[in-house]
């Protein structure tokens, strides 16, 4: 029995850990169109708030907890990935350590 066959987790998780270090730089492609929507709209909303010279913290705070929520969905995603790695590793080993026990030497 050889290794197990996690090259398409490992591709998920090296993606989503590029999409999570976009993230902390503000990078909008591992957005979803949604998040884009709200990212976009606080934005303007802010810029509107400057022209007319009044205080736009509340949309710097929109978008600061918009920027959090797609950090810890990005997380939630990478964890998950993780898990399902090491489940798949943790199977493997089990089914080689049973083989080897159930053989005649």
């Amino acid at each position: 029995m050889g290794k197990p066959d996690t090259r398409r987790l490992d591709k998920a998780i090296r993606l989503t850990e590029r999409k999570l270090e976009a993230v902390r730089n503000e990078e909008m492609w591992p957005l979803t169109s949604s998040e884009r929507r709200q990212v976009m709209g606080a934005l303007v909303g802010g810029s509107y708030r400057v022209l007319r010279s009044k205080n736009p913290g509340h949309a710097e705070r929109k978008l600061e907890s918009m920027w959090q929520s797609v950090q810890t969905r990005l997380i939630a995603e990478l964890t998950a990935l993780q898990t399902e790695r090491q489940r798949i590793v943790n199977e493997a080993a089990t089914a080689k350590a049973a083989k080897k026990s159930s053989g005649w030497w």
